[in-house]
């Protein structure tokens, strides 16, 4: 009995103790502070993990980077660009009103920094892949509807342009064409995407076919012994137009092949040699 009242008495001091009280909070906070502080690092050590993580990827979108970089000079080359004309070392020119909006960052400075110039590279290099894939695909567009290549696979010059011995006269004359050997019936192809002007016989020529290219080009082939396109048929380079033979002024299957540009003859030699 005595003992209770003893432990009584002391609950009694201790609960009217403010300073007991006071103890008693700090030890409790302190207690929280250490958990608190625990969970903390915690954190920390998952973001260190994650920003680590975030750090390797980012270093592997660099050299992706670096990597199209390499890959779009050689398009370039390969597409036979003027640097001058395209230079993908430099980034395109672009432009816009100025934001007042800081971005807010919740990852560190430097990191950061790296993720928001490899999104601006990317971009860069999207908007000039873009540019390249226009240029190119305006170079095939154009390269398709200039003269190129032979009207017959595989075929030979049989006569030159220029001045030549004429076969039925024996004497000197200007020859406006290429001659072109060729098997009667075999096929004769378009040497450029355009519009058929011309299908039908010509003094000397025989069966002929005129193509107008745009671009103040037009091609001739003449003396078909078939031909398979009509006026105002449009074609495409290497398409079929006709079947090779000897009629009007020949002496032999072939094909004589003429090229025009801005209304004037010109040798056709550079042409099926492109």
């Amino acid at each position: 009995m005595a003992v209770c009242v003893a432990a009584s008495a002391a609950l009694a001091v201790w609960v009217a103790s403010p300073s007991g009280r006071t103890l008693a909070r700090i030890d409790a906070m302190n207690r929280q502070i250490a958990a608190q502080k625990a969970e903390l690092q915690q954190v920390r050590d998952n973001a260190q993990r994650d920003i680590s993580r975030m750090a390797i990827k980012l270093g592997e979108l660099q050299a992706d980077s670096a990597r199209l970089d390499a890959l779009g000079q050689r398009l370039v080359v390969a597409g036979k660009l003027d640097p001058a004309e395209f230079n993908f070392d430099q980034a395109p020119g672009l432009g816009g009103p100025e934001k007042a909006v800081a971005p807010v960052r919740s990852l560190p400075y430097d990191l950061s920094v790296s993720m928001e110039q490899l999104a601006q590279r990317f971009d860069n290099q999207q908007t000039q892949l873009g540019v390249l894939q226009s240029l190119l695909t305006d170079r095939q567009v154009t390269a398709s509807l200039i003269p190129s290549g032979m009207p017959i696979k595989d075929g030979y010059i049989t006569s030159p342009f220029g001045e030549r011995i004429d076969p039925f006269t024996g004497r000197d004359s200007f020859h406006p064409g290429l001659d072109i050997g060729a098997y009667r019936g075999e096929p004769v192809h378009a040497v450029a995407a355009g519009v058929v002007t011309y299908a039908g016989v010509r003094d000397g020529y025989g069966e002929v076919v005129e193509i107008d290219h745009g671009d103040g080009y037009m091609t001739r082939y003449a003396h078909n012994s078939k031909l398979l396109v009509h006026v105002g048929e449009h074609v495409h380079s290497g398409e079929v137009i006709s079947d090779a033979g000897s009629t009007g002024r020949s002496t032999g299957p072939h094909v004589h092949f003429e090229v025009w540009h801005d209304g004037k003859l010109v040798n056709p030699i550079a042409y099926v040699r492109r």
